[in-house]
């Protein structure tokens, strides 16, 4: 870590509060390995693509002139849909691996809020978000609670369009590994129509998660000079030397 001296500058205001100020001393905290940043923007660009090419499967919005079988557009969407499927799963497993395998800010127990003072500090968090005590919010180096467990709530939300995906994916073959690995899950849910809705609905979710997650990584680097952004990118971000953190 390296530590840096920052002359004291004016406030500048937002939203209606004061942005502290760059001044005392920083120190370069590395949080994020490269397999977890690597991780992050493949599945963020898979998303895209999945939610892209799954509203189109879903309800074609334009079509070529012709004969489907002259052009394949269907094709090559739902060929594109399925690989970038493949790359989100992929990204899912070494997530997974990397809970056991990473630093203190990656593994179980610093993403997953399961500790009592998490539980605590949520509350004090969301008040900070919503502007009710913005200087009562707890310090984290990592993920504070309230993120820990919207992405918690992501992860579960992947796992269920992964299943979902996977069981109708698995009714154009009968007699393939998919549809014997998930069929059961049509006549747990009521249907593959119930399926195809619960896979809709979970798109929908992702879309209104993702603004909301970079509003708030934004809102992060202008509020409390954090680095959020920048620290998915190079792995890790400068914090003020002065500062009490929860997770240390």
């Amino acid at each position: 870590m390296t530590a840096l001296e920052r002359p004291p500058r004016a406030p500048r205001m937002h939203l209606g509060s004061e942005a502290q100020p760059p001044t005392g001393k920083y120190q370069w905290i590395y949080l994020w390995e490269l397999p977890i940043r690597v991780m992050h923007w493949t599945a963020a660009v898979a998303i895209v693509v999945l939610a892209t090419t799954g509203l189109y499967i879903g309800k074609p919005f334009f079509m070529t002139g012709g004969e489907a079988s002259s052009h394949y557009l269907m094709g090559w969407v739902r060929f594109l849909h399925f690989s970038a499927a493949a790359v989100l799963v992929t990204t899912g497993i070494v997530r997974v691996y990397w809970l056991f395998a990473g630093n203190r800010f990656e593994r179980l127990a610093a993403l997953f809020p399961i500790r009592p003072r998490d539980w605590a500090n949520m509350v004090k968090q969301v008040k900070y978000y919503l502007m009710i005590k913005p200087g009562d919010a707890p310090q984290y180096l990592g993920h504070n609670p309230l993120q820990q467990l919207s992405y918690t709530g992501i992860y579960a939300l992947t796992a269920v369009m992964v299943v979902t995906g996977f069981a109708m994916y698995g009714q154009s073959n009968p007699d393939g590994m998919f549809y014997r690995l998930f069929q059961w899950l049509v006549p747990l849910l009521g249907g593959i129509q119930i399926v195809r809705f619960i896979h809709h609905v979970s798109t929908w979710i992702f879309l209104i998660f993702i603004p909301i997650h970079v509003y708030l990584a934004m809102r992060g680097d202008v509020m409390e000079r954090s680095g959020t952004i920048s620290s998915i990118i190079s792995g890790g971000r400068f914090v003020r030397s002065d500062v009490k953190y929860v997770d240390e």
